[in-house]
């Protein structure tokens, strides 16, 4: 069975994302390893932000030098722990992110006189720049935040639209007193970095409420697009698809007792599309030209394959393949394979056909075998990446992993934009960092729920039920035939017979059921889970399930494009260019998860297990053929949404530039001796300093108006 794992992964070129979290304390904090972003005490624990369990020494690399955060990363933790907190809505997510990354830097461009803001255009001076960019970043970020997590709103159906609400107002309230600042100074008028910050937090709180999203009140987000699913929704505790209309669209999931995935007990449901209407939100790099004239969508893959249509063959492959994923994850059965990036990873962008690494490409040393359970291995990277309880979204997982490559010791006092120039301090790094990488997780955002509106592509759970009950597809002289059933692959997928259900036959135990489809797949979540472990075994294919919590199952809009996939690439190209080298510090990143330890809904992994990536590429890809292990997105929603993903983040590292290295900047030029006859002009960024030795000011004169030059056009307006 692992050579057949091995050999379905090359064939299937699937991409995995992988995202990474990090065991963060309260500043001055203590990085020790990369651990899932889950927390096991309160939602929102203010002292402590970014807290992750478990608590496992990583291999290498272990940072363990004490790093004193800068004002903008430890707001950004503040926002991380507060999105644990929230509903699990990745776009809007994505989106407070971005526009509090764009509050940071605006704040911290104010002081400088070449730097651009993004949506503030004037410039300030102070006998203390960083004590100021501190305290303007503070104000900024702390307005904004309040504004986003409103306590006391509820939604269309009668509940809380950010159910931690009040601890989050609360861990706001406690950063701004650990900081020693006067959060009751409310004033936006004067040069004061309180007032700056202040201001800035209100032309942000301005440009949300027109950029497409729909805040509405309380930030409830509600759908203005009148969406309806065309599929009934399937009632999951009985088995097949319930009456299917189209089933190459998505079908919500009714539930008797519905929990989010980061743990949020929500109780009878119907699920509802996140995000339906995102395509509508202003971007950050994205332009009109990058957009589908047909379709409207940007960076558009094209159409997914349909069953019974363009892309038969493919639609089939997928679901058999996710079937056999979720038959290996019954750790008995005693398969075993290497992961070490030896030979895992170095992928092909869209394709899962690498073969490894010869060596270390940043020590040279070759990477020692690291072989494993393989059960245990498609369990943990199935949970490790799937923003589970307390979890801060992909988006902000990328955000954790950025902060982790901060802290590491190889950069420390190394830090330069893009791996060359001078050496900047951590919190230039910050701002710079959150500005491009927030601004390509919220372009992937809107592209990957473009498509997902656009396209309404069902899931697995879907089509695999839909598909079992109509029979099998690979026999037309045979029993149970129809063209748009499953494939027959012996020891996998098999038509249920008298002779196969006879008294110690494999199917004995579905007898009564001759002539439907059997698939061998994971049991579901045992009595105990801590205890005891769901298994594998053969059953009826109508009443298969992902590998997920009952709870859960799967998430509540439609599959293509993948929202992992898509943000995870973006993100990683934006750690590339940031940083210099595709190569996590010391050419590897791990995460081990604790044997017997670590899964949530099932005991395991009856071992240690230690994922190791390479690059940040690798860790992007794992993240992408996570979702296909736990069975809740094939592979063709997966590798075009990397190749997506890659594009948006090249588009986002490019525009970021443009605001952090502008060609020319704008002046107060002062004329030697006539100070009245100050004006305005532009010169190329080299001059600036000159011009400032002669008693120039940066930033257009006074009488000039100040404001969002570089936020007009940058997007188009909602649709």
């Amino acid at each position: 069975m692992a050579a057949s794992f091995l050999k379905l992964r090359g064939v299937a070129t699937v991409s995995v994302i992988v995202v990474a979290s990090v065991l963060l304390g309260a500043a001055p904090a203590v990085t020790e390893q990369i651990v899932s972003g889950r927390t096991e005490g309160p939602a929102l624990e203010p002292s402590r932000p970014g807290l992750s369990r478990p608590a496992v020494q990583a291999r290498n690399p272990s940072p363990s030098a004490v790093v004193e955060q800068s004002a903008a990363r430890q707001w950004n933790e503040t926002l991380l722990n507060a999105i644990r907190g929230d509903f699990p809505k990745p776009p809007v997510h994505a989106r407070n992110l971005f526009h509090v990354s764009v509050a940071m830097w605006d704040a911290w461009a104010a002081y400088d006189p070449i730097a651009v803001g993004y949506l503030y255009g004037q410039k300030h001076t102070a006998t203390d720049v960083e004590a100021a960019r501190a305290e303007a970043i503070s104000f900024a970020a702390y307005r904004l935040l309040k504004h986003r997590f409103p306590a006391g709103y509820l939604d269309a159906d009668g509940r809380p639209c950010h159910p931690n609400g009040v601890l989050a107002q609360a861990a706001f309230d406690a950063r701004m007193d650990a900081l020693g600042y006067d959060k009751t100074f409310t004033s936006t008028t004067g040069d004061s970095p309180a007032a700056l910050g202040n201001r800035i937090g209100a032309m942000v709180i301005a440009y949300g409420q027109s950029d497409g999203a729909n805040e509405g009140e309380g930030r409830c987000y509600p759908d203005d697009t009148g969406y309806a699913s065309v599929n009934p929704e399937m009632v999951f505790q009985f088995p097949g698809a319930g009456d299917i209309v189209d089933p190459n669209r998505w079908q919500p999931l009714a539930f008797e007792y519905l929990v989010t995935q980061n743990g949020i007990i929500i109780g009878a449901a119907i699920q509802k599309f996140i995000g339906v209407g995102w395509l509508d939100v202003l971007p950050f790099a994205l332009a009109p030209e990058d957009t589908n004239p047909v379709t409207g969508l940007y960076i558009d893959p094209g159409p997914p394959p349909l069953l019974g249509g363009v892309g038969d063959d493919v639609v089939k492959a997928a679901m058999v393949q996710d079937i056999l994923f979720s038959s290996q994850t019954d750790p008995t059965q005693g398969h075993f394979i290497d992961i070490s990036p030896a030979v895992h990873g170095n992928n092909p962008l869209g394709t899962d056909s690498g073969t490894g690494y010869g060596v270390n490409p940043v020590t040279g040393e070759p990477y020692p075998p690291n072989v494993v359970n393989l059960a245990d291995y498609v369990r943990v990277v199935a949970e490790f990446w799937a923003d589970g309880p307390r979890s801060e979204t992909p988006p902000g997982h990328w955000n954790v992993l950025a902060n982790y490559v901060a802290d590491h010791p190889a950069i420390q006092g190394n830090k330069r934009i893009g791996g060359r120039g001078v050496v900047v301090n951590d919190l230039e790094w910050d701002v710079k960092v959150y500005l491009a990488l927030n601004g390509a997780v919220h372009d992937s955002a809107i592209a990957c729920w473009g498509g997902k509106n656009y396209y309404d592509s069902s899931r697995p759970i879907t089509l695999i039920r839909y598909m079992g009950g109509l029979g099998q597809s690979s026999d037309p002289s045979g029993p149970s035939y129809h063209p748009d059933g499953l494939p027959l692959v012996p020891g996998l997928i098999e038509v249920i017979t008298l002779e196969t259900t006879q008294p110690g036959q494999r199917h004995a135990h579905l007898a009564g059921h001759e002539g439907e489809i059997a698939i061998r797949a994971w049991k579901g979540s045992p009595a105990d889970p801590h205890t005891q472990i769901g298994g594998v075994d053969w059953m009826r294919a109508v009443v298969w399930m992902p590998y997920q919590a009952r709870t859960f199952v799967t998430p509540p809009f439609p599959g293509y494009t993948s929202g992992h996939s898509t943000y995870s690439r973006s993100a990683a190209e934006v750690l590339t260019a940031i940083t210099g080298s595709p190569y996590f510090p010391g050419g590897l990143g791990t995460f081990t998860a604790p044997g017997n330890e670590y899964l949530s809904f099932e005991l395991g992994p009856t071992n240690s297990v230690t994922l190791q990536w390479t690059s940040y590429y690798d860790s992007a890809d794992e993240a992408g053929i996570s979702r296909r292990f736990g069975g809740i997105h094939p592979s063709y929603d997966d590798y075009p949404s990397r190749i997506m993903g890659s594009t948006i983040g090249h588009k986002a590292w490019d525009k970021a530039l443009e605001f952090f290295s502008p060609q020319r900047a704008t002046i107060c030029h002062r004329p030697p001796g006539n100070p009245a006859n100050s004006h305005t002009i532009t010169i190329g960024a080299s001059a600036v300093p000159a011009h400032m030795a002669h008693g120039d000011a940066p930033g257009p004169c006074p009488a000039t108006s100040e404001g969002a030059a570089h936020a007009a056009g940058n997007g188009r307006s909602g649709r």
